[in-house]
């Protein structure tokens, strides 16, 4: 195995092998599968309305009408553009995008394909 292992749990790069089927930090001693590393990996990806995987910098279209605070409403069919997945979540929300006439917000996965 010659690429460098990363703990999941403190991002530690002293993993080793046991030998048997766990992963071990001496940093933080996390023990952990191969199996555990590739649902983790699974999980981290960021998925449109239609399941697809969504990257940095793509132009997507919104799903359905969201109404912002006051009478301001995206409506459905909007470009979404030059999208960015956040690393820690905004109140939930996964993205930021670029909406025409809005501005920059943050907005759900689930409401662009």
């Amino acid at each position: 195995m010659s690429e460098v292992m990363i703990c999941p749990q403190c991002n530690g790069e002293h993993v080793f092998f046991d030998g048997s089927s766990l992963y071990t930090c001496p940093d933080c001693w996390f023990q952990y599968t191969e199996a555990d590393q590739a649902a983790a990996a699974e999980a981290a990806i960021v998925r449109d309305a239609n399941g697809h995987a969504i990257e940095d910098g793509a132009n997507l279209t919104v799903t359905q009408d969201i109404k912002l605070g006051g009478s301001q409403v995206i409506k459905r069919g909007t470009k979404a553009k030059n999208i960015r997945i956040l690393d820690q979540p905004v109140d939930g929300h996964e993205l930021e995008c670029t909406i025409d006439g809005v501005g920059r917000i943050y907005i759900l996965a689930k409401y662009v394909k």
